[in-house]
């Protein structure tokens, strides 16, 4: 059995998947870019203030299910270009500052709509 996670606080899917998928006790959330949920348009900016906006649009999904990113257990980055991986990684400890989630961090040949990052994540609720 599985549940929908749906918010008009992240952006909207770009294409047939969901923002995120509750299954059991895990939440699956769908990657995201640095989009403006308000838009739907990539902001701008450095890779500081991209990533900031990925992790406040994951938030925003794990929050439709009445969770945060204290939750997530594991997360995938994938940026274009490795030489931002030292700057992403300092906002990020910001959103993770006790107990960070395991997560693998990719090189790629490039993302949706031009973006520099993208973030998934897997959650799981507490017992």
């Amino acid at each position: 059995m599985k549940t929908v996670l749906s918010t008009a606080e992240a952006p909207a899917a770009l294409g047939p998947y969901s923002q995120g998928i509750a299954a059991g006790s895990f939440v699956f959330c769908s990657g995201q870019i640095p989009l403006d949920p308000a838009t739907g348009q990539l902001i701008s900016g450095d890779i500081g203030i991209r990533t900031e906006r990925v992790l406040k649009n994951l938030a925003a999904v794990l929050e439709a299910h009445g969770m945060g990113l204290s939750h997530v257990v594991k997360t995938m980055v994938f940026l274009t270009d490795l030489s931002d991986f030292n700057e992403m990684n300092l906002v990020y400890a910001k959103f993770f500052p006790e107990r960070p989630p395991a997560r693998s961090t990719i090189q790629v040949a490039a993302l949706p709509k031009g973006a520099n990052i993208e973030i998934e994540a897997v959650a799981i609720q507490p017992s």
